[in-house]
């Protein structure tokens, strides 16, 4: 079967923290000394540069972005003007149209007044706070450098800007937190009027201060999923719509960008420690870059290698992401976007279907609400042997 060009967006990562939280294993490092702004943003395009050309060497075509994604680390660090002249870059390479979704993260400790206006003016479109919480007891045990007055400011100053288009990033399960606390925390996000709210329990990574020694108080796996169940339910109560495990949005907000990465589109990732997948010539290509921030900057401008995917690994890559949608997928995208055979995958779904795991009916395949509550035993299914 023909593996079909899916959309393309752009992830940009920003390796830079103020401080690395305890329970974090993204690529972030704490910032010492001066933020190399305009340096970091020369060897981003710099970066695209090189990714395009390589990449357009093997076949690939490129094409609009659906969307760009400025993650991190701490992108908030980064002044308007250094975004302005990153997108202007951007679009000197390859096609953004107008009203794509653009999204940077933010940490409500680390903006100053007023900027989200200017943030606007560079061209961003769409917000993503990291709140973590309501309590300022649980956000300094988990290490944040804000307390939730900050939150509540920049949602404030997201309204008035014209950046209503917001998510807020919300954990459950911390430390000594009680049902009534996690939906203290619902209702506190609800106040401030986002339109989109990540909702996903506190995991100890390994690799992380918190996987190697985790906090105490920590709530029982049975204390946990009440209080999963009891925020989900005010969350629907509010008219928000869950279509991941993770995300609920207002009608019309969810985000494109991860909707991309869940459908298993194409894109390209530039940055310290960005990782791309892109469909070239009947192949899923993936590619990383340099974790270290240094050695990126001075890397930059070297093509990363892109390595394809293994045709036994595709039904795993694909069902790590489709998995997590609840409304599934239909088995055309899945045929689409890795070339190989929906029927084929048969003996492995029949399995699922009668643990009660997963579900198949015409409009679909999708998790069963049991199979979203065992997802690591669901995906794991797709592992080549």
């Amino acid at each position: 079967m023909a593996l079909i060009a899916p959309p393309l967006a752009l992830y940009v990562h920003f390796p830079w923290c103020v401080s690395k939280c305890p329970y974090c294993d993204f690529n972030s490092h704490a910032l010492k000394g001066e933020l190399p702004e305009a340096a970091y943003v020369d060897a981003l395009l710099a970066d695209l540069d090189v990714q395009l050309g390589a990449l357009g060497a093997r076949g690939f075509m490129p094409r609009p972005l659906a969307s760009v994604f400025l993650g991190g680390g701490t992108p908030s660090l980064f002044s308007p003007d250094a975004f302005a002249r990153l997108l202007r870059g951007v679009r000197a390479r390859l096609e953004l149209p107008d009203g794509a979704e653009v999204t940077l993260e933010a940490n409500p400790g680390t903006v100053e007044r007023h900027r989200f206006a200017d943030y606007r003016a560079a061209g961003i479109n769409r917000i993503s706070l990291g709140a973590q919480s309501f309590a300022d007891a649980q956000l300094e045990r988990l290490g944040r450098i804000h307390a939730a007055d900050d939150t509540r400011r920049a949602a404030a100053e997201l309204h008035a800007a014209g950046l209503a288009n917001f998510n807020l990033d919300l954990m459950v399960a911390l430390p000594d937190q009680t049902a009534a606390g996690a939906l203290a925390d619902v209702e506190a996000a609800l106040a401030l009027e986002p339109a989109h709210i990540s909702h996903y329990q506190l995991t100890l990574e390994p690799g992380t201060v918190f996987g190697g020694l985790p906090p105490r108080g920590l709530p029982d796996e049975e204390a946990g999923e009440h209080m999963i169940e009891a925020a989900h339910a005010r969350l629907a109560d509010a008219r928000f719509v869950q279509y991941e495990v993770s995300a609920w949005s207002r009608p019309g907000a969810r985000s494109v960008h991860n909707l991309n990465y869940w459908q298993f589109g194409d894109y390209l990732g530039i940055g310290a420690g960005a990782h791309g997948k892109a469909s070239v010539a009947g192949q899923v290509l993936r590619s990383a870059r340099e974790r270290e921030p240094r050695r990126y900057l001075a890397a930059a401008a070297q093509a990363p290698a892109h390595d394809p995917v293994a045709a036994a690994q595709l039904p795993f890559e694909f069902m790590l992401n489709a998995l997590r949608l609840v409304e599934g997928f239909e088995p055309a995208l899945y045929e689409s976007r890795t070339g190989l055979s929906w029927p084929a995958l048969e003996p492995l779904r029949a399995p699922l279907r009668a643990r009660g795991l997963l579900e198949e009916d015409t409009a679909g395949c999708r998790p069963s609400a049991l199979g979203r509550r065992f997802m690591n035993d669901l995906v794991g299914a797709f592992l080549p042997d």
